[in-house]
């Protein structure tokens, strides 16, 4: 079961670790003590930071995976990868951030579920700090006592969280790539060795996720989940006209022009309705609304290709029309 929640609390941040050159770890609980919210692997949650220029500026708003364990109901866990050239959330973390604050957190959501079935072969594939995702579900399959294995790819391996605590754990079911000892993932490798029914869950850079999916293109069956930080790069939108979203709660029906998302269509000239968002990216799956009737061109990072086809829901703040009229069900 995966578990979706829009709750805003304050957390305590109670423990505060280094776990690798440039990647820290939060635990988070409830002020009053109180078990938090059950969460199930590939989990994460929306880390807010109150706006640097109040009352002007906007909250700033991060999408970090809960990579603690789902069993330990009074703390979350989430790891922060201070990003050389980011949009700055991940820099304000690691300098602002202290045990004994108090931090604004949304969630969990899940967009990158895990339920792990028997008879089922799995391979876990991590690039970096996409290790934060994977490590719940590789203690899931774990506990689950199904074949699995880890492939945890990285700079080195001081750079790479968790890796003397996986190796030692699991031995020979996970192997470190790292970089600086010539030890380099093959996605083409990597997919013959998965074959015509393994199951891959992978979640890092765009260049490593990039060059599974081209190596599993033949396999049409969800034979790999990824999640993505980062947004996928799209061209122009098919359909380049304006276009009309009618909203079904309300009645409204909103104008889209050819530069404006869906998501910004709505809360211009529909403000009443509630439409949550985070990343506004097509990365995190916060706004996530259901298609009624028509064609959508999917511009997210988050639905599978098959989800996509199927079309009966889309991320508004990126996706887009490929025809005149969309009818959703807000």
């Amino acid at each position: 079961m995966s578990y979706f929640s829009d709750v805003e609390r304050d957390l305590i941040v109670t423990g505060r670790t280094e776990l690798a050159e440039g990647i820290v770890a939060l635990d988070l609980a409830s002020p009053n003590g109180r078990d938090l919210p059950a969460w199930t692997a590939g989990s994460h949650v929306d880390v807010i930071l109150p706006a640097q220029d109040p009352p002007n500026g906007d909250p700033l708003e991060r999408q970090y995976s809960l990579c603690g364990d789902p069993a330990a109901r009074g703390t979350w866990r989430v790891a922060v990868l201070r990003e050389q050239g980011g949009r700055g959330g991940s820099a304000r973390i690691h300098d602002e951030v202290a045990v004994g604050q108090r931090v604004r957190v949304r969630g969990p959501r899940n967009h990158f579920a895990f339920t792990p079935a028997p008879g089922t072969r799995y391979r876990f594939v991590a690039g970096g700090i996409g290790i934060t995702a994977i490590r719940s579900m590789v203690a899931s399959a774990e506990a689950a006592g199904v074949d699995w294995r880890l492939d945890y790819a990285g700079r080195s391996r001081r750079t790479m969280a968790f890796v003397d605590e996986l190796a030692a754990a699991f031995g020979e079911r996970v192997r470190v790539h790292a970089a600086d000892e010539g030890a380099r993932l093959s996605a083409s490798a990597l997919a013959a060795e998965v074959g015509s029914d393994g199951v891959v869950y992978a979640c890092g850079p765009t260049r490593l996720l990039d060059a599974l999916e081209s190596a599993l293109a033949p396999r049409r069956d969800e034979a790999l989940h990824v999640e993505r930080f980062e947004a996928k790069v799209f061209g122009a939108p098919v359909w380049t006209e304006p276009f009309e979203v009618e909203l079904v709660g309300s009645g409204d029906v909103v104008s889209v022009a050819p530069d404006q998302s869906i998501l910004e269509a709505i809360r211009q000239q529909s403000p009443e309705t509630l439409v949550l968002s985070s990343c506004r990216r097509g990365t995190c799956g916060t706004c996530e609304v259901p298609v009624l009737e028509g064609e959508v061109e999917h511009r997210d990072s988050v639905l599978t290709p098959v989800e996509q086809e199927h079309g009966d829901v889309m991320m508004i703040c990126v996706s887009r029309a490929a025809c005149p009229r969309l009818v959703l069900d807000l």
